[in-house]
C-alpha cells in the first residue's frame, strides 16, 4: 500500500481522468517499482493508452538549510546562452535559478550582450565570451569549458542561436561535460541539426523540449501526443537521459519512471516561460536533487507559480516575469502541503 499523500495524489489523477480504474488500483496496491514499470509498459506498448501519471513514493522537495550554511552550499550554477536580440532568455533563466534557491549563478554569454544581461540583476555574475555577429565564436569553447569547471551544474541553450559556431560548441559540451547538463531551446535544435548521438555524454543529461523541438530531435513529424510520449520514453531509456516533454500535463521520464505534471495553465504559453523552467531545474540539480527528481519538482513548482500568477493577473495577461514573482509563493505552498500531508 502507498502512503496517505500518494493515495491523495493518485485519487486526484483518477478523478481527472489521467488514471483508469485498473491503473489507479495498480498504483494503490502494487509495489511502487512494479507499478511504475507496469505503467511504463502500458504507454510503450499501447499507443491508444491514456496519458498516465505515476505517483512518487517520496515527493521531492528542496533540502533543508543548515543554520551555518553559506552560498556555496546551494549550488554553483552556470547558464550558457544568449545572442544579440535574445538577452532576455538567459537573464530570465539566471533569475529563476536564483529565485529557486541557488547560492551562486553565472551567465556565460556573447560579449556583445554581456552588459545587457548584467543589467537585469546585480545578483548573478556574467562572463563575456568571444563572439561574432552577436553569437558565440567557435574559439569561445575554451572559456566555456573553463567556466563549466567552476560549476556544479550547467544549463545550455536559453536565447542561443543556431549558427555555425554553435554547431561546434553545443555537441562538444554535450558530450564532454561531466556535470549534470540541462539542454533547452536552440541547443536542442542544434543537436538535432548535427544529428548528435544523444547517448554519447560524460555526465547526467536533462533535455527539456517542447513538442516541436522533440520532433526535430527524433527526425519525425508527429502530432499525436501519446505517440510523442511513447517516443520520449524510448529515447530517454536508449540515451540514458531525463526528458521533460513540455505541454499540457508535461511528461518527465528517464525511460523507466513516468510522471505527468498536474499544475499549469494556458496562460503559461508565453515567451520566456520555458527559460524560467530551465533555470529552475538547473538550480534544483545544483542544490543536490537527482536529475529526475529535480525535473519533477521543477515542472511542478513552475506550473504552480503559473497557477498562482493566473489567479492574480488572469491567463491572458500572464507574462514570464509573473512566474518569477510567484515562484517563492509556490515553493512555500508546496513545502507547507508536504509538511501537513494535505492533498490537492
Amino acid at each position: 500500500m502507498i502512503n496517505k499523500h500518494d493515495f491523495q495524489q493518485a485519487a486526484k489523477s483518477f478523478r481527472a481522468g489521467r488514471l483508469s480504474l485498473p491503473q489507479f488500483t495498480q498504483v494503490v496496491f502494487a509495489q511502487p517499482t512494479a507499478a511504475t514499470e507496469a505503467l511504463a509498459d502500458t504507454l510503450a506498448e499501447n499507443r491508444s493508452a491514456p496519458a498516465t501519471s505515476t505517483i512518487p513514493t517520496a515527493w521531492p522537495t528542496l533540502p533543508a538549510r543548515a543554520m551555518d550554511a553559506h552560498k556555496g552550499d546551494f549550488g554553483r550554477v552556470l547558464l550558457i546562452g544568449g545572442s544579440a536580440g535574445m538577452a532576455g532568455a538567459i537573464s530570465l533563466a539566471s533569475l529563476a535559478a536564483l529565485r529557486c534557491g541557488s547560492g551562486l549563478v553565472k551567465a556565460a554569454v556573447p560579449s556583445e550582450i554581456q552588459a545587457t544581461v548584467a543589467s537585469f540583476s546585480p545578483c548573478y555574475m556574467t562572463i563575456g565570451c568571444l563572439s561574432e555577429n552577436g553569437e558565440f565564436h567557435g574559439a569561445s569553447l575554451d572559456s566555456l569549458e573553463t567556466a563549466a569547471a567552476w560549476a556544479d551544474v550547467v544549463a545550455l541553450g536559453p536565447g542561443m542561436e543556431r549558427g555555425a559556431a554553435q554547431k561546434w560548441i553545443v555537441p562538444k559540451l554535450y558530450a564532454a561535460l561531466r556535470q549534470s547538463l540541462i539542454v533547452d531551446a536552440d541547443a536542442l535544435n542544434t543537436l538535432a541539426d548535427v544529428q548528435a548521438n544523444l547517448a554519447d555524454h560524460a555526465g547526467p543529461r536533462i533535455l527539456t523540449p517542447h513538442a516541436g523541438e522533440f520532433q526535430r530531435l527524433i527526425g519525425a513529424s508527429i502530432t499525436d501526443r501519446q505517440e510523442l510520449e511513447r517516443r520520449a520514453i524510448g529515447l530517454a531509456q536508449a540515451a540514458n537521459v531525463v526528458i521533460v516533454l513540455k505541454g499540457q500535463h508535461t511528461l518527465v521520464t528517464d525511460g523507466q519512471q513516468i510522471y505527468h505534471n498536474s499544475t499549469g495553465n494556458p496562460g503559461m504559453a508565453t515567451a520566456g516561460a520555458g527559460d524560467i523552467l530551465t533555470g529552475m531545474i538547473t538550480s534544483l540539480v545544483g542544490q543536490g536533487l537527482a536529475p529526475l527528481e529535480a525535473a519533477k519538482l521543477g515542472v511542478y513548482l513552475h506550473g504552480l507559480a503559473g497557477d498562482l500568477a493566473a489567479n492574480s493577473v488572469g491567463e491572458a495577461s500572464l507574462i514570464a516575469t509573473d512566474l518569477l514573482e510567484y515562484l517563492s509563493v509556490a515553493i512555500k505552498k508546496q513545502a507547507t502541503e508536504l509538511k501537513s500531508h494535505i492533498g490537492f
